[in-house]
């Protein structure tokens, strides 16, 4: 037999072999990406790539990739570093009204704790080393830090206009996105002493993420509509353009798994921009629905979830396609905004800002597990511990 037909035969079989293991669960359709239509494709794992040594152009001092081919190969479902693995399971909600952190248990879909915090709080972010919750309290010029082992928060640090959080892959410094301050600044790590500070021309530096080698990052500024890129050793921007939308407001950025391009979500423009980092070019544009906001990658980074805030919707962009595929829609409506992938995959989990609530939802199906009624002004949510050995900060962006 041809070559070319003895592999068709093969996928066929492989085909109906999964399906017919699917067939417990349900019927086995699919879809033209190949994929099986109720197939959790978020809870799945590929084979894990051995570790590699570091690249030699790559940031000094950042642990090496575990695949160039993909920057979240450390992500896969339950893979957690054992700094995390005797951590209990928790969704951590900062209620920027409220001044507050609620901590839901992801098993029963229940509040199990309320944690006074700073004014203003933002975002719950990751340390770098993994061992520490930093609360953004913006302001509140302080950082509260919670133990996930045991829940309990320590005393704020005092770091001014913490608006946003991210750490340097080498594990260095953290990088806080002082918004109203204009400034990048550059902390120690651990102790949060600030090393250099960085203005900025642009409005409401937000977010960001980091290229594969951990060179330089992308940030986003949402009151200027802009975009700037920083490098990370320098500590310097070294680029910086306006996104051609009248009234652009960027949020939330990721990178691509193979480190190609940037995806940076725009509430205005209702959709996301797609840059070529490397280039720093002017990105395409693409609509995904009102509002959009946060971006999540799913564990086995096939696809990323794009929550819209405006209408109550979350997107659904296949990498692979390099197109949108699906688009699940909260009952009642909603205004889903940041929040992360549970450590099994199975479950987005996102704060609805503008309703008092949060919202957990299947991956696999995008129907509502869950709306749970918290403080006024939910924000950046995180889901605690999630696969990874190290954190670049905001909500959850692990290598």
């Amino acid at each position: 037999m041809h070559p070319t037909s003895i592999a068709r035969v093969a996928r066929v079989l492989i085909a109906g072999a999964a399906c017919a293991a699917l067939t417990a669960l349900s019927a086995c359709t699919s879809d033209s990406s190949g994929h099986h239509a109720d197939e959790a494709l978020g809870s799945k794992a590929p084979a894990q790539p051995q570790p590699r040594k570091q690249a030699p152009d790559a940031l000094p001092g950042m642990p090496p990739v575990l695949d160039p081919a993909d920057v979240y190969a450390a992500d896969r479902p339950n893979k957690l570093s054992p700094v995390v693995k005797g951590f209990p399971s928790r969704v951590y909600v900062p209620n920027t009204n409220s001044d507050t952190v609620t901590v839901i248990d992801p098993r029963t879909y229940k509040i199990i704790d309320t944690i006074p915090v700073g004014r203003q709080p933002q975002h719950v972010v990751p340390s770098w080393d993994l061992k520490t919750l930093w609360v953004n309290n913006d302001l509140g010029n302080s950082l509260t830090p919670i133990d996930p082992k045991t829940g309990k928060a320590g005393k704020p640090v005092a770091v001014h206009d913490p608006y946003n959080l991210y750490f340097t892959p080498d594990g260095k410094y953290a990088v806080v996105m002082a918004s109203k301050d204009r400034q990048l600044v550059f902390r120690d790590a651990h102790t949060m002493k600030r090393v250099k500070t960085v203005p900025v021309s642009c409005a409401g530096v937000n977010h960001a993420d980091f290229s594969t080698d951990g060179r330089y990052f992308i940030v986003s500024c949402e009151f200027s509509g802009e975009l700037l890129k920083v490098d990370t050793a320098k500590m310097k921007v070294v680029g910086q353009q306006k996104l051609d939308f009248d009234g652009a407001m960027p949020q939330d950025v990721k990178i691509s798994p193979d480190g190609k391009k940037f995806y940076i979500a725009d509430m205005m423009a209702d959709g996301l921009w797609i840059l070529d980092g490397d280039k720093f070019g002017k990105p395409e544009f693409l609509h995904t629905g009102k509002g959009a906001h946060g971006l999540y990658v799913s564990r086995d980074s096939r696809e990323m979830y794009i929550s819209n805030r405006g209408e109550g919707t979350i997107s659904i962009f296949d990498f692979t396609l390099n197109k949108l595929t699906k688009k699940w829609r909260l009952p009642n409506g909603g205004s889903p905004d940041m929040g992360g992938v549970s450590a099994d995959g199975k479950v987005l989990w996102l704060s609805g800002r503008y309703n008092a609530e949060v919202y957990a939802i299947d991956t696999r199906t995008g129907k509502q597990l869950a709306r749970i009624k918290v403080g006024s002004g939910p924000h950046g949510l995180a889901v605690y511990p999630q696969p990874g050995r190290y954190s670049l900060g905001h909500t959850g962006i692990f290598r």
